[in-house]
């Protein structure tokens, strides 16, 4: 029985070894996938991509309880998950600024001469066809969810590659000491009958017992 449990620790150590190497390599071929994939779009941040640049220009546009980006991407290349994400922070208060602080369901549907939109298609300008037109501000937030969309998705990607480097660590740490606590166990076995072998073994009692008087 104790022959097994140790094979069977070994066993243990070799296949948590060996799938915590598998996942700290998936690990890093996912963050390597994700930055080649940023680098292919070519995107650098514009100039007021700085917390107090946005924070001028949304103060201006009036923009209010909105959380501004912390982080500065100003001229620099958009090539890891984290500078994806606060990329993507930056066009939100683009897009607002752009909206005038309103959200994609917060907009009228149709686009009105004087530019604030309605939702009376009644109200609305028409094409030459006589259909009323879209209100234009909601595309402007349609295109930037999307592309915020995806930034975001490549920032949730790189940090799951990245626990997945952590998991691999720690599996392989665990096969470690899992191989440890086998050898020491199977080394235990092995030194027992040596030490027991060498053991003085006492000599019997060979005097008779005087009787007494």
């Amino acid at each position: 029985m104790r022959k097994s449990l140790e094979i069977g620790g070994f066993i243990a150590a070799a296949v948590l070894i060996v799938f915590g190497t598998a996942a700290i390599v998936l690990g890093f071929n996912g963050r390597s996938t994700v930055q080649d994939s940023l680098k292919q779009e070519q995107i650098v941040g514009t100039p007021d991509m700085t917390p107090a640049a946005i924070s001028a220009e949304a103060k201006q546009a009036g923009l209010k309880g909105v959380k501004l980006p912390d982080k500065a991407v100003a001229g620099q290349a958009i090539d890891t998950g984290a500078k994806a994400r606060t990329f993507a922070g930056y066009m939100r208060i683009h897009a607002l600024e752009a909206t005038g602080g309103l959200t994609y369901a917060q907009m009228p549907r149709y686009a009105t001469a004087d530019g604030k939109g309605t939702n009376d298609p009644k109200a609305a300008q028409t094409s030459p066809k006589g259909q009323p037109l879209d209100n234009p501000a909601r595309q402007v937030w349609i295109n930037e969810t999307a592309l915020s969309t995806a930034l975001n998705a490549s920032y949730m990607a790189d940090q799951i590659a990245l626990f997945g480097i952590v998991v691999g660590i720690a599996l392989r740490l665990s096969g470690i000491g899992f191989g440890v606590l086998a050898a020491a166990g199977a080394l235990r076995n092995r030194e027992a009958p040596i030490a027991a072998l060498g053991r003085k073994v006492s000599a019997p009692d060979t005097k008779l017992a005087v009787p007494s008087a």
